[in-house]
Parts: structure tokens; sequence; C-alpha cells
């Protein structure tokens, strides 16, 4: 751990409280489904230039394409459409500190589907964890806690989170040639262009269904660029590199810096101000975080 990788692991959460942000104020202008087509198709763009030849046929990647389309399915196309569908009934202080209990949903995905062994510890952190993602579902009011009020963003960003810790349990169990892997541009477009056409399915879902508009505007346009180069392509490749010279476990701390930015940005930009229950709410999961990421 140097002052270069702090600052990797640091940006990276930034940027995607930023996205929370972002897809909060312009959930009036465009679809959430589309807005997260529309995010893809930006970033393939950019990328393409800096890993195009993946796609070719003896890159190797066609031979593992179901693997590729899942991951871009889970990773690409669910999470994030499903992150901007819970911005359209949610602040993005509770979307990210629901978000923020992925280590539990990653515990538990882990041992349900791929024999990962679970310690008392992590059943104690879980335990935490889930406290302060259910003190923000009751939006502070513990005494109706029998009477849970789930506004639908709140469902939302929970499958988000399975979703996530299936795409990142795939990730974990490779059999693809390392070449795909070595270069983080290659890896990220073979997932990104198995994504977008799962976005583009979606999106067009979403236009059949309703009838939609866009209310194009420099606004949305400035807020297109910057879901699609900061937390799509700049975040990534943070988190990648970050995660390299630190390792996952120190890593996973920095990630829970993403609920305490978009406290701060959404007071700055949105006049949501954070309560006092988003504090405890954070504390509760950090906590729970720390104590099952302990060594006995």
């Amino acid at each position: 751990m140097n002052p270069y990788t702090a600052f990797l692991l640091t940006l990276a959460p930034l940027l995607w409280a930023g996205n929370a942000i972002v897809g909060r104020m312009v959930h009036e202008m465009v679809p959430p489904l589309t807005l997260n087509f529309l995010r893809w198709i930006i970033a393939l763009l950019i990328l393409l230039p800096l890993a195009g030849p993946v796609f070719r046929r003896d890159s190797g990647l066609w031979q593992y394409w179901k693997r590729y389309s899942l991951l871009g399915l889970l990773g690409v196309g669910m999470y994030n459409a499903l992150q901007y569908l819970a911005l359209q009934t949610s602040t993005p202080i509770n979307v990210t500190l629901v978000a923020a209990g992925m280590p539990v949903w990653m515990m538990l995905t882990g041992w349900m589907f791929f024999g990962a062994a679970v310690t008392r510890q992590q059943i104690f952190g879980a335990i935490l964890s889930i406290a302060g993602v259910v003190l923000v579902l009751v939006r502070g009011e513990l005494n109706h806690l029998l009477e849970l009020r789930l506004v639908a963003g709140d469902m939302f960003m929970i499958l988000a989170t399975i979703a996530w810790s299936l795409y990142s349990w795939l990730l974990t169990r490779s059999s693809e040639p390392a070449s795909l892997r070595a270069n983080w541009a290659s890896f990220l477009l073979a997932q990104v262009g198995f994504g977008a056409a799962w976005s583009g399915l979606f999106a067009a879902g979403e236009w059949a269904m309703a009838e939609r508009h866009i209310y194009w505007s420099w606004t949305l346009i400035a807020a297109l660029a910057y879901v699609a180069i900061g937390p799509a392509v700049i975040a990534f490749r943070c988190w990648g590199a970050g995660v390299q010279r630190a390792g996952p476990s120190v890593a996973a701390f920095f990630s829970n810096l993403t609920p305490l930015f978009a406290a701060l940005l959404s007071s700055a930009f949105l006049g949501e101000a954070p309560r006092l229950y988003h504090a405890a709410a954070f504390l509760l999961i950090v906590g729970g975080i720390v104590v099952s990421s302990r060594r006995t």
C-alpha cells in the first residue's frame, strides 16, 4: 500500500458514487434501461480502439462466448440496469448503502453455489451488515420493522447486489486463456460487448412495453459522457490496478467509501442531506465487513 495505490482505490468508489448521483439527476430525462444501454454503447466505442482485436475470430474469445455472455448479462446488463431502475424511486444514499451490503451476498452466494466455507466471524459480520441494510430499508424507523416499507428501488438494488455477487464469483472461476485477462481493456471489452447486447435487448423491451421519451439536453449529454467514461472505463481500470497492487481483502474496505461519497455528493448536488440513520447504517455495514474479514 502506497499513496498511488490508495488513490486508485479511492477514485473508483468516488466515480461509482457519482454514477448514482448522475443517475438520479437524469432519471426524468431518459428511461433507466435506455440510460444503461446508451452508457455501455459509448463505453464500447471508447474501448474498441484499445482492444478491438479481442473480437477477432482467432482471439480465443468465441470459444468461451457463453461464459462472457453470462458475465456481460450479470455485470453489465443487469447490475447497472437495476441500479438505474432503483434510482427512479430511491435516493443515491439509500442505493449505495444497500449496495454496501455486497459482502453479505458474496458470502451467501459463495456458500450456496460455489462451495465456499463460512466462518463464525463471517456470520457475525453478516448479521451486522444486514442490520445496517435493514436500517436503511426502514428509513431509520425501527418500530416499523414489522411493517417494512420497501420502495421499488430498494428491491431493485437488492437484486442488483445479488447479480453482482454471482458475477464476482464467476470471475474467480476462470477457464479462458490467460491472454484474454492479461490486458484490462481486452478483458473489459469482451464483457462490455456482450453486456451492451443484453442492455439493448432490455432497452427494446422497455420501449415496447410503454411509450417512452428521451429529453435531450446538454445536461443529459454530459451525464452520458460521465457515466460512460468515469464509472464504466476509468473506475474499472483504477479498481483492477488497485486490487492487483493491494489485494482484494484490502480493496474491499475502500469499496465502502461509495456510500460516504454518495452522501456528500447528494448533499452538494441534490440537496438530499444525509440523516443520522445513514451514519449508523454505514458504521454497521463497515463494522460487519471488518469483523468478517479479520483473521482468527
